[in-house]
């Protein structure tokens, strides 16, 4: 039996009244979770009678209660699920559904269709006419992971595979750590699924899940700054799972506001690498950040800094289900077997190579290095991680996002999204300036031009908000591919274009 349905059922008879799963309208005790997956897995049974053949069940919903429970339905009769991201093009979504060949698609009920309740929302389940795809043995979730290229790839996982790695941060953490617990990434990412929903309900504690409307993440490209600091404040948040650019853009909400989150006691961040400034400004605020580090491939983390066990400037131990080595070329390896494999793929036996460049101190720690296929080799022969450089970019209150390029050129450039459209060129060149005096003189930005903020409808973001450097680059090749005339280093000055 699953691990997180053992626990579900255990609290359920130790603690019945306690309160598991919540919104602003549904308040489920651990009892009542029990008797709604069962209630669902019975109505799916009868709504889709040896249809399936253990074909996939796509879920296309929004944060709330009834994803929590459709998820758990589908774990108790042993059907592979398909989350789909909420802002996947039609053209993602059309590419998700085909590769993992799903059987049927949950949505929120339409008119066409016979309704059923799930946590007090009306659902739809439509079966789809489409041919069934290959899939590793075992798949119990298919999560479409949209990577460096335009159309994702779907990681197969096992629910052992999953439940493992929620285990792990459970015994790494401390049942203490399991309090009201409110998402603000999408439950059809990975890392909230299984880093977020899983061990709160291992350990017992409150998964608080409330739509995207709800916590100023409608559009979660652009944030409202307020909403988002006042739904942690008035929820009562005390812990979070964030992304660098959600972290960043709480950071500068609590700034501008004065506001403050003490009964936050754990924000877990993940997904890219975190700017040492950003670390110090959030813990300046009283934020209690631990920095982390995983991939779709490792059922989503791999390691994780703890209260108990912290290096700056590493993204922690490795969960101590893991093993982790470093090639000789520097490359991350994850063992002994993270994931199935891909759908309509072969399957994937043995260790994992994350593509990922770091280094494991004396005392066991992870430090990130960069991505080995982002390497920049300038005109000069280093080799520079552009995370690196973006990091200390966007570290700056006036830089909402940045990439960096260089390959083969004799300086770097960027290419740079401003906090506010209307900011004046000379408050980022000065923020530029800032952000060079913290690099070496050969990882300093020497041109750079303003863009507006990239586009996830246009390809230029993966579903965690991360930029896909090959897409941003082909659309500013103009300016990228326009290499200025060496000059000595000391007497550059960062010039700008300004889009």
């Amino acid at each position: 039996m699953s691990r997180v349905l053992a626990a579900v059922h255990r609290h359920a008879i130790e603690t019945p009244d306690r309160v598991a799963l919540s919104d602003h309208a549904v308040s489920l005790t651990y009892a009542a979770l029990e008797a709604e997956i069962a209630a669902l897995a019975a109505e799916l049974s009868r709504r889709l009678p040896g249809m399936l053949a253990g074909r996939p069940v796509a879920v296309a919903l929004d944060n709330g209660p009834a994803w929590v429970v459709l998820d758990l339905a589908l774990i108790r009769l042993g059907w592979p699920s398909l989350p789909i991201p909420g802002f996947f093009t039609d053209q993602q979504r059309e590419h998700a559904l085909r590769s993992a060949g799903a059987g049927a698609i949950v949505t929120v009920a339409m008119d066409a269709c016979a309704p059923f309740c799930v946590a007090g929302q009306d659902l739809c389940v439509s079966p789809l006419a489409q041919a069934a795809a290959d899939l590793p043995q075992g798949t119990a979730k298919i999560t479409f992971t949209s990577g460096s290229t335009g159309q994702p790839k779907g990681v197969c996982l096992s629910q052992a595979q999953m439940e493992d790695v929620a285990a792990a941060i459970v015994s790494t953490l401390g049942d203490e750590f399991a309090g009201r617990h409110l998402p603000l990434l999408p439950l059809a990412i990975l890392l909230e699924n299984v880093a977020g929903l899983y061990p709160i309900l291992l350990a017992g504690g409150r998964y608080h899940v409330l739509p995207p409307e709800r916590t100023g993440l409608g559009d979660p490209f652009r944030p409202a700054l307020g909403q988002l600091v006042a739904a942690i404040r008035d929820e009562e948040a005390t812990s979070l799972i964030l992304v660098p650019e959600l972290l960043r853009a709480l950071v500068m909400a609590m700034g501008f506001t004065g506001a403050r989150l003490p009964r936050l006691k754990l924000v877990a961040v993940g997904g890219a690498r975190v700017a040492a400034q950003l670390l110090d400004q959030a813990a300046s605020l009283g934020l209690p950040v631990y920095e982390g580090y995983g991939l779709s491939e490792c059922a989503s983390v791999v390691a994780l800094n703890t209260p108990a066990a912290r290096a700056a400037g590493s993204v922690g131990r490795p969960l101590p289900h893991l093993t982790v080595e470093i090639a000789e070329d520097g490359e991350i390896v994850v063992g002994p077997r993270p994931f199935l494999g891909y759908a309509g793929g072969e399957s994937h036996a043995g260790p994992v190579r994350t593509g990922d460049l770091g280094q494991l101190d004396a005392d066991g720690f992870l430090r990130i290095e960069g991505r080995r296929s982002n390497t920049i080799i300038t005109a000069f022969g280093r080799n520079i991680a552009p995370e690196w450089v973006e990091s200390e970019l966007t570290a700056q209150p006036e830089i909402r996002q940045a990439v960096v390029f260089g390959e083969a050129q004799p300086e770097l450039g960027a290419l740079i999204v401003p906090l506010f459209p209307d900011m004046p060129e000379t408050a980022v060149a000065a923020a530029v300036d800032r952000a060079n005096q913290a690099l070496p003189a050969y990882a300093r930005i020497r041109r750079w031009k303003l863009r507006p903020p990239f586009d996830a409808a246009a390809g230029e973001l993966t579903g965690n908000g991360r930029p896909r450097r090959a897409t941003i680059l082909d659309h500013e090749r103009a300016f990228v591919g326009a290499a200025t005339d060496f000059q000595p280093q000391a007497q550059l000055q960062s010039t700008r274009i300004i889009a």
